[in-house]
This record gives structure tokens, C-alpha cells and sequence, in this order.
């Protein structure tokens, strides 16, 4: 195994590591995340090919740039709760054949150099994302409060076709695991009762599917445009690493190792133009990485972002994390 797989799954295994390491993403095709078009998945290799000739990362979170619509024509016209009932699996198969094929060009790229993780839009998302583009009025706060079994019969349908998806991402297409990204419903009103009943199930059997073809797959819990979370709601969730927005959420590394009964977690810096990692000089980002070790400890930490970092962030601003947690672990 290579020295930098190693590392990062001794770190996601809360072992010692002789350094902190660290795992940036951007997006490739930001335009275009939506649009399946060859050029645009030309776009997204070539992306990764890029970062990684160029930064060479410790772990590289494999972007689902292109493939963010679930194509399933059961759920392509949404416009009452009733239509979410008409919704069946097993109609997205080039979809998923699709996504495991870009993974197997990316892991046979350097899937023997680095630990890779695939990114998985959780049932709750992907419905989102159909709803939206549907043109439905209805929301994912609607369903929930007045017509709860529709939205969880549609979650358990999408939950089928994405555990499928995971499962052969990680044995065809050698992802070394998923990451699933999801969030609370985005409406004060929903209790966290009512998601653990009616969306954690989907969520849990797509992480179920996950963790029967490897032990490393991570749950991201996403502040995106300052989108706010119960963290608790996803205490129980068996996955090996948590990353959520620590600078948006105000729930440090060392809070929400806690919160996480101390498993591994990723993150610290903030993602946007305005914080530090993007704005701040090299030695404002190198005394902050300090801190954050110095706060959290170098056990079971990854340091990250809250969330995806702007596409123009000079990679040499990564280098300076890297090198200052290299540093942090030789003193």
C-alpha cells in the first residue's frame, strides 16, 4: 500500500499518523453540473487529472460534476404528492453505469496512489434536485408535514437505485468508499422527529449498501450558502468520517469529534472568498492551521473545508496547510 493511502486510512481508523492529512475539492465543471454532455465529462476527468498532477493530494474526493440529475422518467413530472407514488427504481441503469465508468478511468489513474472517495448526493437531495428542476411547487418542508409516506415511498425508490450505484462505484469502479452528501431540510418547522422517521431510513440504506463493500465511507452534512444543520440528527450514523461546515455550523473539530462519539472528521476551514483559506496571507493560514491542531490534536483529524472551495484557489494556499501540518506532527 502506498505511504499516502496508508496515512489517510490510519487517520480515518483514529490511529497515530506522522502527519495531519489534508483533503481539498473543487468542482471541475461548476457550469455545467447538471449536463452529461461528453465534453463536459472530458471537463471533469480532466479536472482530476490536473489536481492531481499538480497538488498531488493525500486523498482525492472523486466530483459527481455532470451527473447531479437523477434521470429516472418515473419522477421526471412531479406536480402533486400522489405523483411521487408512481416512482420506480431500476430506470436509471446508464446513469449509474456512467458514473462507475468515470470513477474506474479516475482510480486507474491513481487509485493505487491514493485513497479515493465518490461523491453521492443522499435521496433527500437528489429529490430536491427533481423537484426543483420539475418546476414543482411542492417542497421537500411540504412533504414532510402534509404528505410524509409519499416523500418516504420516493426516498426509499431513489435510496434503491443509489445504493446500486455506491455498491458498484466501490467494486467496479474502485472507489475506495462514498461520500454521501446531505443536509436538513432547509425549513425551521420540520422537527428532527420527523426526518429521523421519514429520511434517515433512505439515507442509512444507502450508507448500508456502502459499508457492505468497504469499511471507509464518509458522510458530509452540508452548510452550502450557509444552509444551517442539527448535527445530532446524524449522530447514529455508521460511517467511518464526518465532515460538516465547522465555520458556518459554529461546531469546531473538537466539538463535533465529541459530538461523533470521536470518530475521524474532516474540515476547519471555511469554503468561502471570504475566509481565510481563500483571502488570508500564508502566515495568517499557517497560524491558523496551528490552531486548529493545537484545539483539536492530530488523532483522527483531517484537515478540510466546510464544503467545496472556489474553483480559482491557488493550490500553493493547500501546500501551506499541508506543509504547516507536517511541521505541527514533527515538533
Amino acid at each position: 500500500m502506498s505511504d499516502k493511502r496508508q496515512l489517510v486510512f490510519d487517520a480515518f481508523d483514529n490511529k497515530k499518523t506522522e502527519r495531519v492529512p489534508v483533503g481539498f475539492w473543487f468542482h471541475f465543471a461548476p457550469e455545467n453540473l447538471f449536463d452529461d454532455r461528453p465534453e463536459i465529462i472530458e471537463k471533469n476527468v480532466e479536472g482530476h487529472f490536473r489536481f492531481y498532477d499538480d497538488f498531488k493530494p493525500d486523498f482525492v474526493k472523486l466530483m459527481s460534476d455532470g451527473y447531479f440529475r437523477y434521470p429516472n422518467p418515473t419522477l421526471a413530472k412531479v406536480e402533486t404528492a400522489a405523483d411521487l407514488l408512481k416512482a420506480e427504481s431500476g430506470k436509471v441503469d446508464a446513469w449509474i453505469d456512467a458514473q462507475t465508468a468515470l470513477v474506474k478511468r479516475l482510480t486507474d489513474r491513481f487509485g493505487s496512489e491514493v485513497a479515493t472517495f465518490y461523491n453521492i448526493f443522499a435521496p433527500v437531495s437528489v429529490l430536491r434536485f427533481v423537484l426543483v428542476e420539475a418546476g414543482s411547487d411542492l417542497t421537500l418542508a411540504k412533504l414532510i408535514k402534509e404528505n410524509p409516506d409519499e416523500l418516504a415511498y420516493a426516498l426509499n425508490v431513489i435510496k434503491k437505485d443509489l445504493s446500486q450505484l455506491a455498491v458498484k462505484l466501490i467494486t467496479e469502479g474502485k472507489a475506495d468508499g462514498i461520500y454521501l452528501s446531505t443536509r436538513n431540510i432547509q425549513d425551521g418547522a420540520v422537527t428532527k422527529e420527523e426526518y429521523l422517521t421519514y429520511v434517515t431510513p433512505s439515507e442509512q440504506g444507502v450508507l448500508n449498501a456502502a459499508n457492505a463493500v468497504s469499511d471507509y465511507n464518509l458522510l458530509h452534512i452540508c452548510g452550502y450558502e450557509g444552509a444551517r444543520n442539527d448535527l445530532s440528527v446524524y449522530q447514529d450514523y455508521d460511517v467511518k468520517v464526518i465532515n460538516w461546515a465547522v465555520v458556518v455550523e459554529h461546531v469546531s473539530l473538537t466539538e463535533g469529534k465529541k459530538l461523533f462519539g470521536g470518530r475521524a472528521v474532516i474540515g476547519g476551514f471555511g469554503n468561502t472568498k471570504n475566509d481565510i483559506l481563500y483571502k488570508g496571507s500564508q502566515s495568517e493560514v499557517e497560524a491558523y492551521t496551528k490552531k486548529l491542531l493545537d484545539e483539536a490534536g492530530t488523532t483522527g483529524i483531517i484537515l478540510g473545508a466546510d464544503c467545496t472551495i472556489p474553483s480559482d484557489t491557488p493550490l500553493e494556499r493547500l501546500e501551506w496547510i499541508r506543509k504547516a501540518a507536517g511541521q505541527y506532527g514533527r515538533r
